[in-house]
This record gives C-alpha cells, sequence and structure tokens, in this order.
C-alpha cells in the first residue's frame, strides 16, 4: 500500500484518499498553475495511526524518499545551516472543516537554520518573525500548550515599544521574544525546543494525525454530520513567504461572493503576514483591490488564475494564495462554503452561463439552505440606529443576550435562553459555543476569517469586523466608538445580511421566500426570490415523490397548498377534539351505559362532519388522508393525580366515581396501550362514528360541485385481523351513506405502518389495504425502545456527544434500523397487492436527508408540516437527479 503521493502524482477525483486540501493541491498542479511542490500523505496511514495509536512501518521510508525528492527539487536541505528548506504541515480531510484540525508552518527552522533563512533571504527580521511563529504553532500544536502563554509574552514584548501588534517589533526584539518562546517550551515540558528538523516534521505529521479526534474537530463533525472513520490527510509543502516585508503578504480570495452569490472577486488580503493571520482575524484585513496597487503584476495573475479555476471546477472557488517578493503562489482552493441565499443564485447563475445543467443546478442547493432562506428577517423600518456596523459574514436575523466566551453560551443556551456571541475574534476553541449561540459578533476579522467561514458553514448569522466596537472579555462587555457599553446579559440584534448590530430586540418580519410561497411576494421581488422560484421549478419538474401535508384544519390546509402540497397525508382527528370537544370524547370513553356512548357519539358525529367538510373544500381535488383516532388514552381522561386530590379535598360522589373510572383505565406506559385500532376494537361505534362522518362531510362536498377525495386510515395495526374487522364495518357505513346520497364516494381504506409487527407482516395486511402510510415517528419509538418525550431531555445529549447517534433517530430516519423496516414492509406490500400506494407522514417526511432515503425505497409520497413543504419538494427532485 502507498500512503505518500507527491503532488504531480493525484488529482481532485482521490479527495478520499489525499484529502480536499491534497487533491486539490494535486489538481492545480496538473493545471500548471504556480503551486509550491510538496506531497501529501494519505488518510489511509491517518486511519492506521488511529488504530494503533503508531504510524505504518512503511511512512517513515516513503517520508523520507519523498522529502529527499523535494530537496532535489528545490536544491535545499530540510533545516540545512547554509540553505534551508522549511515546509508546512497542514491537515486536510476529504470534507473542509476549516480551521478545526491542526496546522505547523515554518518546520525545519532551528537556532541554526535561522541565521541561514536570514542570510538566505537578506532580511534578520523575517527570519526571526518566523523562528518565533514556529515555535508558537509548535507549542501549542504538536506539544499542547496554552495558547495564552505565548499571546501574554507577545503582548508583553509589544506594550514597551507602543507597537499595535508584531509586525511593528524590531528583529531584535524577535530574537529576543524567541527566547522568551524556547523559554516556555522547556518550563511547560521540561525539554527543549526540537533542533533535529526531522524530529519537528514526525512530531507535526503525528499532531496533524492526532487533531482528527481533537475535542472541536469531533464536535464540528456531529454538527456537520461528517463520519467520524475517515481520517485526515497531511499535506507536507514547501513554505512560501508572506512576512518578507511590503510587497509580501497573503490572502484568501472568492470567485463570487460567498456571502450574497454575485459575481465578482472578492476577499481579504494582509501585507507581510503569513496565513494564519487572516483566518484567524487577529489583524484586520485590506480588500483585494490593496494588492492590485501594491503588487499590480501579481494581481493580474490571481485574477486569470481564479477564472481558470471557476471553469474548472464550475463553481465558487475558495482560494488561498501568498505574494513572495511579488510573486504570487497558490495554497489551496476547494469549492467555496457558502451561505444559502448564495447557494440559490450561483446555481442559477451558474446554469444560465452554461456550466452546469438543470439536474447539476439542483444538486448544488439543499433542503437545509432552503429552510434557512425561510427564517423571519428583521423590519428595517422598525430598527433603532445600529450601535456599529461590521461585515456582513453571514446573513440572518440573531436576536440575544450578549455572552463573552464560548462556555457561558453553551451555559444559557442550554437553560434555553437565546445568545449572541461576542469575540474580538474566534479561534477554533469556540465552536462549541459558536453553535449555541443565534448570532456571533466579532469585532475583528473579515469574510475569512474564521468566525465568517465556521458560520456560512452552519447557517449562522455573523456580523465581523466591527471594529468601532471594543470588546473586553474580562470586563464582559463592549463599549461603543460613541461610549455606549454593553454588558453582559443586555439584548443584541445581529442582521447577517447589512452587518448592523442593534441593541435590544429588532421586530421580525416574514422572509421574501416565505412571502413568495405564501404567494404574497412584491412584484419587483428580488434576484433571491427569482432564483428560489426557478430551482423550485427544476425540482417539481424532476421529482417522482408527491409531497403531501400533515394539516388538520382548514387553515392549515390551504397555507400549505399555497407552498405547493399535492394533498394531505395526515389529518389527525384528535386534534379536532381539542378545547370544549375534548370533555365530549372523555364522556363517550367513560361512558358506563350504551345510552351515555350514544348520546356522546351523536354530539361528536356534526363537529367531526363540519370538520371534515371544511378540509375537503380546503383541497378539493386532492387526497385528504384521515387517519381515525389515535393518541394515548390518558390525552382525553383527567389526570389522575389531581383528580385524587380533588376527591380528597371534597368527597364529591361525581368525583369519587369518575376516579373509580380513570384508576380503571389508568396504564403505566399509555403509548402502548389502549390507542389506535385498539380503542376503536373496545369503544363500540366510535370508528364507525369517525368514517360516517368522513363519508357524509364528502357527500355534500360532492353535492356542492366539489371534488372531495377521502382517505380514511386505521392506526396502529399490529395484525390483519385488526385491519380487516374494521375494514368490513367500516365499507358498511360507507355503503350506507352512498345508497343515502345517491353517490359513489369509493374511499380507499388503508393502514399506518408504525409497528415493528406490522412492518413484518405487511404482506399479509396489504391484502386487505389500499395503502400504507408509515408512521415513522411510533415506529422509531417501538424499533428503538424509546419514549420519545423522556429519552430526547435525559440522555439523548450523551448518545451524541458519544457519537452512539449522528443525529436523533426521530430527526433523521435511522436507516440501518427504522430504515430496513419500511424497506421491508414496502417491497412485501407491494409484492402482495402491485397497485398499493406507499407514504410516510411522520415528521421525517419533512426531513432532506429522510426525503432522499424514501426516495430510494419507492415511497409514492412523503407528508410533512406545511412550513417544510417546500423543503420536502426540494430534496424529492435533488434525490430524483441523484441518480443521473
Amino acid at each position: 500500500m502507498t500512503y505518500v503521493y507527491d503532488f504531480t502524482e493525484g488529482h481532485r477525483g482521490l479527495a478520499s484518499l489525499l484529502g480536499g486540501k491534497g487533491a486539490n493541491l494535486a489538481e492545480m498542479t496538473r493545471l500548471g498553475l504556480p503551486v509550491p511542490p510538496g506531497f501529501t500523505i494519505t488518510t489511509e496511514a491517518c486511519r492506521a495511526y488511529l488504530r494503533t495509536g503508531t504510524p505504518p512501518p512503511a511512512l517513515h521510508d516513503e517520508v523520507s524518499a519523498h522529502l529527499a525528492a523535494l530537496e532535489r527539487r528545490t536544491g535545499r536541505r530540510l533545516g540545512d545551516g547554509t540553505n534551508p528548506l522549511l515546509v508546512s504541515v497542514r491537515s486536510g480531510a476529504e470534507r473542509s472543516m476549516p480551521g478545526m484540525m491542526d496546522t505547523v508552518l515554518n518546520i525545519g527552522l532551528t537556532d541554526t537554520s535561522v541565521h541561514a533563512l536570514a542570510a538566505q533571504s537578506g532580511d534578520e527580521r523575517f527570519a526571526w518573525d518566523s523562528y518565533r511563529r514556529l515555535i508558537q504553532m509548535f507549542g501549542e500544536t504538536v506539544l499542547g500548550i496554552d495558547a495564552a502563554a505565548f499571546e501574554e509574552r507577545l503582548a508583553h514584548a509589544a506594550r514597551p515599544t507602543g507597537a499595535d501588534d508584531e509586525t511593528e517589533l524590531t528583529a531584535g526584539q524577535l530574537e529576543r521574544l524567541t527566547g522568551a518562546f524556547k523559554d516556555i517550551v522547556r518550563e511547560r515540558t521540561g525539554r527543549p525546543f526540537p533542533q533535529d528538523p526531522r524530529e519537528q516534521l514526525d512530531l507535526a505529521i503525528r499532531a496533524v494525525f492526532d487533531s482528527w479526534n481533537g475535542e472541536r474537530a469531533r464536535l464540528y463533525r456531529r454538527r456537520e454530520r461528517i463520519p467520524h472513520h475517515l481520517g485526515t490527510a497531511v499535506t507536507i509543502c514547501t513554505m512560501v513567504f508572506g512576512n518578507l516585508g511590503p510587497d509580501s503578504g497573503t490572502g484568501v480570495a472568492f470567485t463570487r461572493d460567498p456571502a450574497t452569490g454575485r459575481q465578482g472577486v472578492y476577499g481579504d488580503y494582509l501585507p507581510n503576514a503569513q496565513g494564519e493571520d487572516v483566518v484567524a482575524g487577529r489583524r484586520n484585513t485590506v480588500p483585494l483591490t490593496e494588492l492590485a496597487r501594491r503588487g499590480p503584476r501579481a494581481h493580474a495573475e490571481l485574477l486569470r488564475i481564479m477564472e481558470i479555476l471557476e471553469n474548472h471546477y464550475r463553481d465558487l472557488c475558495d482560494i488561498e494564495f501568498t505574494v513572495e517578493r511579488g510573486t504570487l503562489w497558490m495554497l489551496q482552493t476547494r469549492v467555496g462554503k457558502r451561505t444559502a441565499a448564495a447557494a440559490f443564485r450561483i446555481a442559477v447563475q451558474l446554469l444560465d452561463q452554461g456550466l452546469i445543467d438543470e439536474a447539476e443546478a439542483l444538486r448544488r442547493v439543499t433542503g437545509e439552505q432552503l429552510a434557512q432562506l425561510m427564517f423571519p428577517r428583521f423590519d428595517a423600518g422598525a430598527a433603532p440606529a445600529p450601535l456599529a456596523t461590521g461585515i456582513a459574514a453571514s446573513p440572518g436575523a440573531a436576536v440575544g443576550a450578549a455572552v463573552f466566551d464560548p462556555a457561558t453560551a453553551v451555559a444559557r443556551a442550554a437553560a434555553g435562553e437565546r445568545v449572541v456571541l461576542v469575540r474580538r475574534e474566534t479561534t477554533p476553541d469556540d465552536l462549541d459555543g459558536m453553535i449555541a449561540a443565534e448570532g456571533i459578533l466579532t469585532a475583528r476579522g473579515g469574510k475569512t476569517s474564521h468566525a465568517a467561514v465556521v458560520a456560512r458553514g452552519m447557517g449562522k448569522t455573523c456580523v465581523c469586523g466591527a471594529e468601532e466596537l471594543a470588546v473586553d472579555v474580562a470586563a464582559r462587555q463592549l463599549t461603543t466608538a460613541e461610549g455606549t457599553v454593553i454588558r453582559e446579559g443586555d439584548i443584541l440584534s445581529l442582521d447577517g445580511t447589512t452587518g448592523r448590530v442593534h441593541r435590544g430586540e429588532v421586530p421580525v418580519v416574514p422572509s421574501a421566500v416565505v412571502e413568495y410561497f405564501e404567494g404574497t411576494a412584491r412584484a419587483d421581488a428580488d434576484e433571491l426570490v427569482a432564483a428560489v422560484h426557478r430551482i423550485m421549478g427544476l425540482a417539481d419538474a424532476a421529482r417522482r415523490l408527491d409531497v403531501r401535508a400533515n394539516a388538520d384544519t382548514a387553515e392549515d390546509a390551504a397555507r400549505a397548498r399555497r407552498f405547493g402540497a399535492r394533498g394531505i397525508g395526515l389529518c389527525r382527528t384528535e386534534h379536532m377534539f381539542l378545547g370544549e370537544r375534548r370533555e365530549l370524547v372523555e364522556r363517550l370513553i367513560l361512558a358506563g351505559t350504551d345510552r351515555e356512548r350514544h348520546a356522546a357519539l351523536a354530539a361528536l358525529l356534526p363537529l367531526q362532519r363540519a370538520g371534515f367538510t371544511d378540509l375537503f373544500a380546503a383541497m378539493d381535488g386532492l387526497p385528504v388522508t384521515v387517519r381515525l383516532l389515535d393518541p394515548p388514552l390518558h390525552e382525553f381522561l383527567p389526570d389522575l393525580t389531581e383528580l385524587s386530590v380533588r376527591v380528597a379535598l371534597d368527597h364529591r360522589d361525581e368525583d369519587v366515581r369518575l376516579l373509580t373510572a380513570v384508576r380503571r383505565l389508568h396504564e403505566q406506559n399509555p403509548m402502548l396501550g389502549l390507542r389506535g385500532v385498539r380503542l376503536g376494537l373496545v369503544v363500540p361505534g366510535l370508528f364507525a362514528m369517525q368514517v360516517r362522518a368522513v363519508a357524509e362531510a364528502a357527500a355534500q362536498r360532492r353535492a356542492a360541485g366539489g371534488d372531495p377525495r377521502p382517505e380514511i386510515m386505521i392506526p396502529l395495526v399490529g395484525t390483519v385481523r385488526e385491519l380487516e374487522i374494521v375494514r368490513e364495518d367500516a365499507e358498511a357505513v360507507v355503503a350506507e351513506v352512498e345508497k343515502a346520497h345517491g353517490v359513489r364516494l369509493g374511499i380507499p381504506l388503508g393502514t399506518m405502518i408504525e409497528l415493528p409487527r406490522a412492518a413484518l407482516t405487511a404482506g399479509q395486511i396489504a391484502e386487505h389495504a389500499d395503502f400504507f402510510s408509515f408512521g415513522t415517528n411510533d415506529l422509531t419509538q417501538t424499533v428503538w425502545g424509546f419514549s420519545r418525550d423522556d429519552v430526547e431531555s435525559s440522555f439523548f445529549a450523551a448518545y451524541l456527544e458519544k457519537g452512539i447517534f449522528g443525529v436523533s433517530p426521530f430527526e433523521t430516519i435511522d436507516a440501518d434500523g427504522v430504515g430496513a423496516l419500511v424497506r421491508t414492509a414496502a417491497a412485501a406490500g407491494r409484492a402482495a397487492r402491485e397497485d398499493l400506494k406507499l407514504g410516510v407522514c411522520g415528521e421525517h417526511g419533512g426531513d432532506p436527508e429522510s426525503v432522499r432515503f424514501f426516495h430510494t425505497v419507492g415511497l409514492d409520497y412523503v407528508s410533512c408540516s406545511p412550513f417544510r413543504i417546500p423543503v420536502a419538494r426540494l430534496e424529492a427532485g435533488r434525490a430524483a437527479t441523484a441518480a443521473l
């Protein structure tokens, strides 16, 4: 097995082996772009290391061979005392994880080679600046020394001179600072800083491997659903230097604006700096136009290369580059992370430019991104004057209490409070706080800083580089240029679209995208709405899955229809018995005589019929699946504890009789008790009343000229005999109504598949069902043995933390367990009855990943809450194009 590949040996199709960084460096090398020579250690080597705790035996010799070839190519030797080669050691996973793993620059500098570097470059200050950077990065990354130890010494060195940052320190000051950094290493580790350059290299490689399992990397992977087993590649690249003076620098550029998607060249440049200075946000960058002034030749070359890369990758490209004394070097490119709005705009732009086809345009956006665009936005007319205006790094409207450290953000968010994380600049160690916060505000950094890149990837609102704000983390406050003080707990509103920061809570209004779906968008709706309209049209044309709504009222049904629903997949009849109607169901369940039961049923019938009539009118011409009464029994009975207390305090005969009845029906586990089809079989007339209400409502609607299409669904069936009994009774009731009204209704009768036994005997059940609808909420509970109301608040957090779940099985379908039963039942049902219609009505029906799974299983439709319908439509279209 080969563990090391030269940049000249790979290509972008090897991302799983060489990581994204290594594969793209190889691709740029193949394109003839100016890439410093180097080589990549594969993800297979990392996985072997993580399994055993030691590098694969062959790795050392392979690295030696490639290092020797690199030395011959460059004419330098690693750490040489006369002509030193310096290299960077950088992580690079298959999927981008910005800032989550480790990097070490300037490997090869020692007490000897630093003087050779000074002589070679003709710049003593540069040499000592590079050496102190190596010791600082190596100390933090490889040796595990607290970053604060180095930062304090750095601040101490700058303070007496009045310097704003390290760029103003002299060569002598940097030499003394380097000595102080070496002292920190010796004090904290008991050993001197390594003077063997190969030892530096090998330790740095191990550190990058280890960083794959670092806390922040694991947290990021859980958030982004990146598998933990992939491992990272390691790139070893010849150093080029942006900190060689005013004609040098480093930057990050985008071929299109990652925040808005608008075409053009966007990015940040930092003169006389190395790469980590840009992404860390410690120094505020300048626009790329400044590079045009300082180095027009390098700027022109950068624009040429950006055009090459965008046309080659057919997408927004994120580019890292360094200018070394006027010469441009490419250090990385990747398909850039972007906001949801940018994703839709860019997909349509590239489609119009002929760079991608319609199927690819659909694959370039996601349901998660569409959901983000449906969040409310601030009402500009109601917003007060801003405290400050920064860089609009990631759009959205975030409101919350100001907090100044990640631990506080996590704690207050866990207590149910909305928070805004305020930092001078963020680092990867802030990730847990960024996840917990509604939005992120930094005083430093630009669109390519750590805060901006990570926030865009997570869909978090972010305002960066608000230079007017002085952030004092120790005092837990920020101060504006006018002297206004915002203390921890004060409410802030961040507008990630404009970059404005407001004090207090700014009112919100519906998003323009929601207005579009509602049919209330302005005639001059912007290009984002036009892009969403275009993409949704492509999705609807491509998708095979129908999308229905979970809706119980005419209002919900009408909204669902506006959002594109093609029917109702779940009408929960128990929701029609809320408020004062609940008492009628209680009377029915507790009825002690046939007379009492008939009276309760007679009172319920017209209420049910009226509800169905309105629902059928709202969904005229489209199917409406009515689920017969399903909830656990206790939801319609008085609380046993409260009733017991009442009887103890006031021994009324009526309450005593009621308590006796409630005790008789009390269940230890109501979710697995007398509910669904069981209740319909035990309470005579209950299901017959509901079926009659459906049929009579349909007959009345038909007589009024409408086109009602009801379907009746029997819940919680576990055996075919239950379905046979209920179906026989239901067909008799429907026939009676048809005869009375002189109509032919032809109402399909089907069942929910929400118990493992039903899934495993689906072939038998299908012989007596016109359709199946998978109730994946209950199916997940019964497959896993979970009580959803209890487990999500008790141990799910620990399971997610330990990686037992990548995501809650109630959020995304458990494809291996619950999904396997769905697949089995679908196949068995269709084998028994070829025309069996298959759908899903659990909330998984609106989850993007789950929708893609249901497409592959071969279901006919998904059903979800009205606001998730556009997401389901989009994902159904994307699923249909995935196999193209």
